[in-house]
């Protein structure tokens, strides 16, 4: 690989720069409310998720409490590189979080955590936070296009992990206020950390999540020892052991800075309306579409047959035989039989329905009728779309659909009502109504707030008998 020059510098000057006042109005409030979907998120993995109670025994053991940041939904305090770790993996453990189709990650889990960790701590506004997630979401989300997404995963890297340290990094260096060479710093000291595997699809593991929020502690640590005049070596993209050259096989290095400033891919991140792998949601599209449309019921089913895109077959497919015998949640999440057969028993998947679906025959039996195959067509939409076809032989005929773009997606996105509705069904059991709606509308005003810290505190459970709470903004 030929190195490109200054790449790594650009990216390093764009992230200094960046403001709210750069961001076109559009950029601004889309990123609002992918913070607001991925914090309600976290809230309900904070008490929910099976996870989070070693993940905190582990924090509280590692002495990373009793500080200004805020985890979630919980009422105890943090370090900043506590409540980074911890919201990280909050934000990706339901796997319910944003995606963008063409970089295949997950772009706000590692990004929004170390941001607002170190907004907390250096008593930012609202606004200045917004600019810098945008600033991480664009060169997180450029890193994993220049390597190649399929490629990355080819050989074993998560690349929401590994992109997501230098975007967290570059968030941070933001926050902070870092010049272009402290921030070029930072991403020097983030590549020789940048890690996560995908070792977990064997067996269902739980450090999908933990890497996500390691991630997002790598980027404030490696800004923060950027900060305090720590050397990380230069040219850490493009350099000839640079990020690009040792994580894939072919890197395209010009598009880790193409159109910094003029092409915001930050609007072309989708949300989620199944907590399960993205690659299995145009599916899902498919399968409630067919049972509207034609009554499908389970037991008229004779086989299901599934056409994904390559690199989505190869992560929720393969193994067929494990695929359509999960045995955790985390199984289910990766498993297009699951998925299918979940949207077509319940019409869709909300997280409440991993338990029992995990331990239904009827379920179970549904999975062994699921045939998932590559298939031309969502080959063709790949990566810009994560399309997918659907056959459903029944006893009555067969039925077929495609569907290229999945709801959520940028040309298919929720509405401000429907993100609502999920993040209403996630926080219910935790917020009681007046909290649940002070949180939400501190979120979706966070442009307008001076103290980050007062929203995100809007989070924690609140004990019986405490006064009501008030948004905080202005």
């Amino acid at each position: 690989m030929s190195a490109i020059p200054a790449i790594t510098r650009t990216a390093a000057e764009f992230a200094a720069g960046l403001t709210y006042g750069d961001l076109p109005p559009e950029v601004a409030r889309r990123a609002k409310l992918l913070i607001f979907d991925t914090l309600g998120i976290a809230l309900r993995a904070r008490w929910d998720a099976e996870s989070t109670e070693s993940l905190i025994a582990a924090v509280n053991r590692l002495g990373m409490t009793g500080d200004t940041a805020t985890a979630i939904g919980d009422p105890a305090r943090y370090t900043a590189a506590g409540a980074a770790l911890i919201n990280g993996a909050l934000a990706h453990s339901l796997d319910f979080d944003d995606t963008h189709a063409r970089g295949s990650i997950h772009a706000s889990a590692p990004i929004v955590p170390a941001a607002l960790a170190a907004a907390e701590e250096a008593g930012v506004s609202g606004a200045r936070t917004i600019a810098a997630i945008v600033a991480g979401y664009e060169i997180q989300i450029r890193l994993s296009m220049a390597l190649g997404p399929s490629d990355h995963y080819e050989r074993g890297f998560h690349p929401t992990a590994t992109c997501g340290a230098f975007g967290a990094a570059a968030a941070v260096g933001n926050v902070m206020g870092l010049d272009a060479g402290q921030i070029e710093s930072a991403f020097g000291i983030c590549l020789s950390q940048a890690a996560g595997s995908m070792q977990f699809l064997a067996d269902g593991a739980w450090t999908k999540r933990s890497h996500v929020g390691n991630a997002a502690m790598t980027g404030l640590i490696a800004a923060t020892l950027a900060a305090e005049g720590y050397r990380g070596p230069a040219q850490a993209f493009e350099g000839k052991a640079g990020f690009l050259a040792s994580h894939a096989p072919n890197p395209d290095p010009a598009k880790a800075v193409a159109g910094l400033g003029e092409t915001w891919e930050t609007m072309q991140i989708a949300v989620k309306p199944y907590p399960s792998c993205r690659y299995g949601h145009a599916a899902m599209d498919a399968i409630i579409g067919l049972r509207k449309q034609h009554d499908l019921r389970p037991e008229d089913v004779q086989e299901i047959e599934v056409g994904l895109p390559e690199t989505g077959w190869s992560i929720v497919a393969d193994p067929l035989a494990d695929k359509q015998d999960p045995q955790g949640i985390v199984d289910g999440q990766f498993s297009a039989p699951f998925v299918v057969a979940a949207a077509l028993m319940n019409g869709g998947l909300v997280w409440d329905d991993y338990a029992p679906l995990l331990a239904n025959d009827n379920a179970r039996a549904l999975y062994r009728k699921v045939r998932p195959v590559v298939d031309p067509r969502a080959e063709a939409e790949y990566p810009a779309n994560l399309a997918a076809a659907v056959k459903v032989t029944t006893s009555a005929g067969t039925f077929e659909d495609f569907v290229a773009v999945p709801k959520g997606e940028p040309d298919n996105f929720l509405t401000e009502a429907e993100l609502r509705t999920k993040f209403d069904g996630l926080v219910e059991p935790y917020l009681e109504p007046a909290a649940r709606t002070a949180f939400a509308d501190g979120l979706l005003a966070l442009d307008k707030a001076g103290d980050v810290s007062a929203v995100l505190r809007l989070s924690a459970r609140r004990p019986a008998g405490e006064p009501a709470i008030r948004a905080v903004a202005g």
